[in-house]
This record gives structure tokens, sequence and C-alpha cells, in this order.
């Protein structure tokens, strides 16, 4: 594995993913941070498609401007993790293609009642926003 690779899974470690989680991956497409993915889906018990029909533990969602509301995107990503876990954003940094503003993000986050924590970047072309959902007192069981 490159020094690169191991930075990127580091990176994964570091945001929350766990190794034996089930991530659910939403708005892949060709032009999404390999690296980065690979180093999570190394990492993780299990990377996801849109598709997965199962409450998953955390999220990675893709997001570009055009891609719809991300209100919208954030609240359908709460609805697939259990409380209190990480919604992993990730967009385009500023001046790329599918640019989204950061007043945008934490706008979209508040309304969707999540909690964001930390932005990092994560590759050249994309940076990551950390979301938490909240805690509730009555966690529910898969």
């Amino acid at each position: 594995m490159s020094a690169t690779a191991d930075h990127a899974e580091s990176l994964a470690a570091r945001l929350g993913f766990q190794s034996e989680q089930v991530v659910q991956e939403i708005g892949y497409d060709d032009d999404v941070d390999q690296e980065f993915r690979n180093a999570v889906e190394e990492h993780v018990n299990e990377l996801v498609d849109e598709d997965y029909d199962d409450v998953a533990d955390a999220v990675l969602l893709w997001f570009r401007e055009d891609d719809g509301d991300l209100t919208d995107a954030l609240v359908d990503a709460t609805e697939l993790v259990e409380d209190a876990a990480l919604i992993l954003l990730l967009t385009p940094k500023t001046g790329r293609d599918g640019y989204v503003e950061a007043s945008d993000i934490s706008e979209a986050a508040e309304t969707a009642g999540l909690s964001q924590t930390r932005s990092v970047s994560v590759g050249k072309e994309w940076a990551a926003t950390k979301l938490v959902t909240p805690k509730t007192a009555a966690k529910s069981k898969r």
C-alpha cells in the first residue's frame, strides 16, 4: 500500500469509521475520490450501495450542487442509520464543478437535525464534512 493510500485509510479511521461497520454509500459516480473511497471500503466491514435495504452503521454521501436538495439528501441519510451514527458528507472543494457553499452545508445539516463536527480535505478534489445524527433516549435496536 502506498503512503497516500495509508494516509487515506488512516483518515477514514480518524473520521470515525470503524472496522465492523456497514457503510451505505450514496451519490457514487465516476468523479468521486477513488483512493479515499477504497480506503473506507478496506477499513470497514462492508461498503454497500444505495439499494441496501437494512439499517447501516454510517453513510458516505457524495453530493454535488446539482444533485438536488441537500437538506432532503441529509434527512434521507438519517433514515438509513441508527441514532448517533456518522454521516460523512463529501462535496467538491471550492472552485471545483459542483461546489457547495459551506453556509448551505451548515444550514442543511441544522435543518436535518445533524450536528456538524468538522470538515477536512479527503483528496485533491473533495472535502468531507463530518455530521452526526442526534442521540435519543430510546435508541432503537436492529
